[in-house]
């Protein structure tokens, strides 16, 4: 096979399909229009600086609202409180949380039930609320009032306030956490149930802002993870998750020697401290035991007296007292707290008594610190499918009791707080101004993500969506990496050299670390971007302007891609002129862009933007308030591209070549986030209709992104077009590729400035891409090979060839295999893509995805023992049903068992533990994978492969005008001795000391401006009591005895 005649097939397709692209889609047409006002026209480069500084003011501006509003709520609340006479004359109506509006069988309201009426609001994306009672909700194990409240996927009410990130926070300040757990013989069974749950509890109430280390004793002392010996470790999520799980696997058995874990504790603390890291504020030691008998003065002499700054925490587990008065001597001479928890049921009260402890000092000095929490998910709104809203952040303050009788105790009443969904913040960096590839994000003083356009928060197992469970521990650097191996980072003119870039990615640099310390400044950095969910891969300079937003813990990032991505296309026209054509009927607005603001006034909040716009425009809505420079854009762009509708729609009327049929759909897109749509054919003969639509984000505007073939098309040539394959995905994760989408920009040059003004393509089905690219590579049957020395040439439709028609990325268009379309070509011939990429056509870009989810092994327990005797089985089940009764019976007051709030609590308890030990068939990981890219310098090329007893031939063509290439290989010679080359993602796989290393590092962070340690006024004596002890002596014995006959 000759190069040039592959070449004559490559140049005739290519010409064919340049034809009609250009023809259907208008791009000519458009491109002279801009062109004929370039003398009009002017293009701006943006100052990044100017615009994340602009930008940071106005969500100050905004937050600071939030702050104003939540110190109002304190201030009342408060005085109510300090004002407040009991009036026993008072009469109140009860509605049970779970019984509002439910009727009997009768039609009537249940008891408590009474009617509530709940509406729809706009203001609470639509959850059905009620404005004008205010209701109270408490946790179910203390009260069942309240709104109604929706159980859990197991029928609970599970939800606590107190157990909320910004609950907790507020409450508190920073702490370093030991958490110490007796794990002798003597606390097997329930007891180590216990104690595990209270762990777990306790690891609830921490956050990215605490640290903490878990040791377990018994005749040694044990880390927990060996990995974290002698050190603390940030209270991420990440971490959290990684210690319940590690929690539930600890055993009992040995004897219980304290002393020595209690001093490695001190020891850890001690050495923190004098570090400078850490919390550096609250440290505690949080004992859980069931007994000490241990003489441990010496220890508290030595390391802790007489400044206490270590508090120590006791929780005494059983019902057992003997040891009370020790356990609880080792608290309260400490400026801890005693609890005894006897039950499942008593482990959330119990834990949250320390929380009480550690607020006395802020309490005591009436210190009202603000703080913001880490992003996190609205259960309500995640289960309501409102997943626009569905990441907020919280701003929180504590309320006090201001009595003065009451001061040395330091009572915290309570936390008022208030939400912000952070898509609402990110409206202030409206989306135009930041360009085709540009966009802002957030993070944290720890610098964990808040929110990031590549953040994906959830994932999906069989048909639920699901959040991951490390989502708001997701680091900077772990969705912002460089392509290269140093960077230059500016601050106000002062130029610092970045290190090398590390591949596990522990680090960017100068970006996370300036933007954690609240730095103002620039960076340019060489990404790679991967787009199309991972497929393909954009290669940009990115410059990162970042800045703080002052009075919150927060930086905010601005990305501007070089070159165009930093100009601003201004051009100028008239109302009239433009409202002319901003009423044609197939023009749209990106709705998710704010072009005039509708969520303040009720009656403004139904239109879409384009009604809010032309209102505005008119006169008709005067108090609409609106962004006059993209209104001013929007006009420009709909004056300049209305001649489309009329060309579009005359090659509507006149298609009549049947050799052109496929084509669907034409559109256009402007950086103002316009857009103009027609089709050629009936909505109903459509082969994609989700495209253009919301059921397709990735084909529209949205606040995180362009279109996919807007961006595309902007990083290559103006007017060669952009060829992607698209597929249905169905319920199986795929399914037969249908159509292509086809894209090409438009430029303009002013002065030297070359700015994208717009995209344009059309959507056309794979159908006609395939009769064309036949057409071209076969051979008609009446050719005469007369006047040909040897044989006939050959072409696609002999069989001795194979033909593919293939994307940059490697994707395939068109084979003969009827089920290779959409396929990438490594996995059809390994041994032409592996040549390929031999001779340099095509690259192997590394990608990695640190948001990965895998499928994690799970081991089985044997169940052969019990098969082989059915009466092992049964005594086996009846020993299980015995052991459980009794656990259940010693769990609850035997007293009190058949209260139906009792058998509501272990219905709570027990779903609670078993949801805790149900197997998560994903967990969180790092991933690897391949994308590969066509070299476009390489025109064309060919070559033979050694394959063993034969040789293959290939030859490679590019096709002008386009990303595809023509690829005709030899059919007829066996290469399967080499491998396919696959695009399939691998877990990246850590061996024992990096993955240590990686554990126990402690990256670069910005602590909380305030911290409450302690107070001179603290009523250290405070120290809590011994728990009620009610199980019958009968029942414990009887309980003793059944156990012991049958775990012998």
């Amino acid at each position: 096979m000759k190069a040039s005649r592959v070449k004559s097939w490559a140049d005739a397709f290519g010409g064919e399909i340049y034809s009609i692209m250009t023809k259907y889609s208008g791009s000519l047409l458009l491109q002279k229009k801009y062109k004929d006002v370039e003398p009009t026209l002017k293009i701006k480069e943006v100052d990044g600086l100017e615009l994340v500084k602009k930008f940071s003011e106005e969500m100050e501006s905004m937050l600071r609202r939030k702050v104003e509003a939540v110190e109002r709520l304190v201030e009342a609340a408060e005085d109510a409180d300090l004002k407040h006479e009991f009036n026993s004359s008072l009469v109140f109506d009860y509605y049970n949380s779970l019984l509002i509006n439910k009727k009997d069988e009768n039609d009537n309201y249940v008891e408590l039930g009474d009617e509530f009426i709940l509406e729809p609001n706009e203001h609470f994306n639509n959850l059905l609320v009620n404005t004008t009672y205010s209701d109270v909700q408490l946790p179910t194990n203390v009260y069942n009032k309240g709104i109604k409240w929706m159980p859990d996927e197991n029928g609970v009410i599970s939800f606590d306030c107190r157990n909320r990130g910004w609950y907790i926070q507020a409450a508190t300040s920073p702490k370093d956490i030991i958490i110490v757990v007796d794990i002798s013989g003597s606390m097997k069974g329930l007891l180590m149930t216990i104690a595990k749950h209270t762990i777990i509890t306790i690891l609830d109430t921490l956050g990215e802002n605490d640290f903490v280390n878990i040791i377990a004793y018994n005749d040694y002392v044990h880390y927990v993870e060996p990995c974290f010996k002698g050190i603390l470790v940030q209270a991420d999520r990440d971490n959290r998750e990684h210690f319940k799980q590690l929690v539930d696997e600890l055993q009992a058995k040995g004897v219980g020697t304290v002393n020595k874990a209690v001093l490695e504790s001190f020891k850890i603390l001690r050495e923190f401290r004098e570090a400078g890291q850490g919390g550096l504020c609250n440290q505690a030691i949080m004992l859980i035991t069931d007994g000490a008998v241990e003489d441990y003065e010496s220890v508290f002499e030595k390391y802790n007296w007489p400044d206490r700054k270590v508090r120590v925490f006791t929780y005494l587990i059983g019902r057992e007292v003997t040891f009370a008065q020790n356990v609880k001597w080792i608290a309260c001479n400490n400026k801890g707290y005693y609890t005894q928890i006897s039950t499942l049921a008593d482990v959330q009260e119990n834990v949250m008594e320390y929380l009480h402890v550690l607020s006395r000092p802020m309490v005591i000095n009436h210190d009202h610190d603000i703080i913001w929490t880490e992003a996190y998910m609205d259960s309500a709104l995640f289960a309501s499918q409102a997943q626009s809203l569905l990441l907020m952040t919280t701003v929180a303050m504590p309320v006090f009791s201001k009595k003065n009788e009451t001061r040395s105790h330091g009572i915290l009443l309570g936390v008022v707080g208030s939400d912000v969904p952070l898509r609402e913040l990110l409206k202030l960096a409206p989306r135009y101004k930041l360009g085709v590839h540009g966009y802002a994000f957030l993070n944290t003083n720890n610098g964990y993500i808040l929110s990031h356009p590549d953040l994906r928060p959830l994932y999906r197992e069989g048909k639920k969506l699901k959040p991951k469970p490390n989502y708001n521990s997701v680091d900077l650097s772990e969705v912002e990496w460089e392509d290269q191996d140093e960077i230059s980072v500016c601050w106000e003119g002062n130029v610092l050299q970045g290190q090398d870039h590390m591949e596990d990615m522990d680090e960017i640099p100068g970006l996370r670390t300036a933007m954690i310390n609240g730095e103002t400044g620039y960076l340019a950095m060489d990404v790679k971007v991967p787009v199309d969910k991972g497929k393909r891969v954009l290669f940009l300079t990115n410059d990162y302007f970042f800045t703080d937003i002052s009075g919150t813990p927060f930086s905010l990032g601005v990305v501007l891609s070089r070159g165009h991505g930093e100009y601003i296309l201004l051009g100028n026209t008239s109302v009239e002129e433009g409202l002319h054509d901003l009423l044609q009927p197939d023009l749209t607005l990106a709705n998710e862009w704010i072009y005039c603001i509708t969520d303040i006034d009720p009656d403004h909040r139904k239109l879409s933007q384009l009604e809010a716009m032309i209102r505005f425009l008119t006169g008709t809505e005067p108090d609409l308030e609106c962004d006059e420079d993209l209104v001013q854009e929007v006009l420009f762009d709909a004056v300049v591209t209305a001649p489309m509708e009329a060309y579009w729609t005359a090659l509507a009327l006149n298609m009549s070549d049947e050799t052109e049929q496929g084509v669907e759909t034409a559109f256009l897109g402007t950086r103002a986030g316009l857009m103009r749509s027609l089709l050629y054919v009936g909505s109903e003969k459509l082969s994609n209709r989700k495209f253009l639509t919301l059921g397709e984000k990735e084909s529209i505007f949205t606040m995180d992104h362009f279109p996919l073939w807007y961006r595309r098309a902007a990083e290559h040539p103006p007017g060669s077009f952009i060829y992607s394959i698209t597929s249905e995905e169905g319920s199986e994760g795929g399914g037969k590729p249908e159509v292509v989408t086809v894209s090409t920009s438009v430029a303009v040059t002013v002065d030297g400035k070359t700015a994208i003004a717009a995209a344009v393509g059309v959507q056309i089905k794979l159908e006609l891409l395939q009769r064309k690219f036949w057409m071209a590579t076969w051979q008609p049957n009446d050719t005469d090979c007369s006047g040909v020395d040897g044989a006939c040439p050959l072409s696609c439709q002999d069989d001795n060839l194979n033909c593919f028609l293939i994307d940059n990325n490697g994707f395939i268009f068109i084979s003969k295999g009827p089920t290779e379309a959409g396929k990438f070509f490594g996995e059809v011939d390994g041994s032409v893509m592996t040549q390929l990429l031999n001779m340099g056509m095509f690259r192997k870009v590394t990608m990695y995805d640190y948001q990965a989810m895998c499928k994690m092994p799970y081991h089985h327990h044997s169940g052969a023992q019990p098969l082989l005797s059915p009466i092992y089985t049964f005594l086996a089940a009846v020993k299980w049903l015995i052991s459980d009764f009794l656990i259940f019976l010693l769990e609850y007051n035997i007293c009190g068992f058949w209260r139906s709030d009792n058998l509501a609590d272990a219905k709570s308890v027990f779903h609670h533990s078993h949801k805790h030990k149900k197997h998560d068939m994903l967990q969180p990981c790092d991933t690897e994978y391949p994308v590969f890219v066509y070299e476009t310098t390489i025109k064309e090329t060919n070559g033979l492969i050694e394959c063993g007893d034969c040789q293959k031939m290939f030859v490679a063509q590019q096709i002008a005008n386009s990303n595809l290439l023509l690829l005709v290989t030899d059919a007829t010679c066996d290469c399967s001795i080499f491998p396919p080359v696959l695009l399939e993602a691998k877990e990246v796989k850590y061996n024992a000391s990096v993955k240590c290393d990686r554990m126990r590092s402690q990256k670069l962070r910005r602590r909380p401006d305030t911290c409450h340690a302690f107070h001179p006024e603290e009523n250290a004596q405070d120290c809590g009591g011994a728990a009620e002890i009610s199980a019958s002596l009968t029942l414990l014995l009887l309980a003793l005895v059944t156990f012991a006959l049958l775990l012998r």
